[in-house]
């Protein structure tokens, strides 16, 4: 029997009660305008943070730009924005002239029920049924709702149990930011060698996309909107790509699809990031945009490969947002033989496979690890619930 289990039998044998979170925790902080904050050297918590390897930004608080919510005990932060609802965000410790972005419920827990890495490895397993209660005139703008929010149920096991539940599960984090580092190292080089590769390529007059596009070369436009709702009344096996900063940017399953062809695809919410959709069935959501390219001039994955590396010295955010306005006139490309643009993917296929490649290599044995923690995670923050 493991410890956990010893431990369970020993102070909770009838089961573990469930509260709802509000009894447990609270919603804390108020906002505070940048005035306010004065010439003082703040922290600020945002979503460009949290993606930025959860690198908090350091200020002067007349530079803030927007009020913050003020942090002033160790917190959970959870986004309450769609589609940024999955960030979760654990801060232990909280230095002085602290803030969060609005966009965050800082989620702080009654230290004598709840243990905050608890409470963090908790909700990071409700973030579906989190997602699936967010209201809002379009999807982007879709929120979760504090009340939904502090309804949510969440088992009291005793802290001792707590404590060695977060001490195992803490384990396997850092097992998976170990290997988490040594991909994003391998990345970094893949990715100068994609930037040089493309330099040498991109010789010659350069264009603007939206001149290609005059002359046929190239169109652009944006998804449709496609919702949860849209896609249960309808589901079925053809991707739904949305609004994404990583992964795939695989949205849900639909039984239907607007595209069947070979597209560039980019996130005009989740910071302009660029995707090479090969041929299949498949449809993408207002908050993306399509691009779609004549192969006898240029290569679409060629065309994918510039234009990555121009994206990685652009800057979008959550109010600079990539619509086909913006890229029309922001990207500049030359038009090199089709036997060089050929020869760059065939290199730039070799490279990415190594580091992007899930059956294979580092990202292999990461998204195993992955596997194996959220099995046990699941597994170890569920318990028979104490009846009344």
């Amino acid at each position: 029997m493991s410890r956990i289990d010893e431990l369970v039998e020993r102070l909770c044998p009838d089961g573990v009660p469930y509260e709802t979170l509000r009894t447990v925790a609270q919603i804390s902080g108020r906002n505070i305008q940048p005035s306010a904050m004065g010439d003082a050297t703040v922290t600020v918590y945002s979503l460009p943070a949290f993606d930025n390897n959860r690198t908090a930004e350091r200020l002067i608080g007349s530079d803030v730009g927007s009020a913050k919510t003020a942090l002033a005990h160790p917190t959970v932060l959870v986004a309450k924005l769609n589609p940024h609802i999955p960030r979760v965000w654990k801060l232990a410790s909280i230095p002085n002239n602290s803030y969060s972005s609005p966009e965050f419920f800082p989620l702080v827990p009654d230290p004598n029920r709840l243990d905050l890495g608890f409470l963090y490895y908790f909700i990071s397993t409700q973030l579906g049924k989190l997602a699936s209660t967010v209201t809002g005139s379009t999807n982007s703008h879709k929120r979760l709702h504090r009340e939904d929010f502090l309804g949510l149920r969440i088992p009291v096991p005793p802290l001792e149990v707590q404590h060695e539940i977060v001490k195992i599960l803490d384990t396997f984090t850092d097992l998976e930011a170990e290997l988490e580092a040594e991909l994003e190292s391998r990345r970094q080089q893949y990715a100068y060698y994609e930037e040089e590769l493309v330099s040498r390529s991109q010789i010659g007059p350069t264009y603007r996309l939206s001149e290609l596009e005059s002359q046929g070369i190239i169109s652009l436009g944006r998804g449709k909107v496609i919702s949860k709702k849209t896609i249960a009344a309808l589901p079925g096996d053809y991707p739904v790509y949305s609004s994404s900063g990583a992964g795939s940017g695989e949205f849900g399953r639909y039984g239907d699809y607007l595209f069947s062809d070979e597209r560039i695809t980019w996130s005009i919410d989740g910071g302009g990031r660029f995707f090479y959709r090969p041929p299949h069935r498949y449809s993408i959501t207002n908050v993306s945009g399509w691009m779609t390219v004549d192969n006898d001039i240029i290569r679409t994955r060629y065309l994918y490969y510039v234009l990555t590396a121009a994206w990685h010295h652009e800057k979008f955010d959550y109010t600079r947002k990539a619509h086909p306005s913006v890229i029309r006139d922001l990207y500049h490309i030359s038009v090199p033989p089709l036997s060089d643009q050929d020869r760059l993917v065939r290199r730039l296929d070799t490279f990415d496979a190594l580091v992007n490649n899930l059956t294979s290599g580092l990202p292999a044995e990461l998204n195993a690890r992955r596997q194996q923690y959220e099995y046990y995670r699941d597994k170890l923050l569920t318990f028979k619930e104490l009846k009344s």
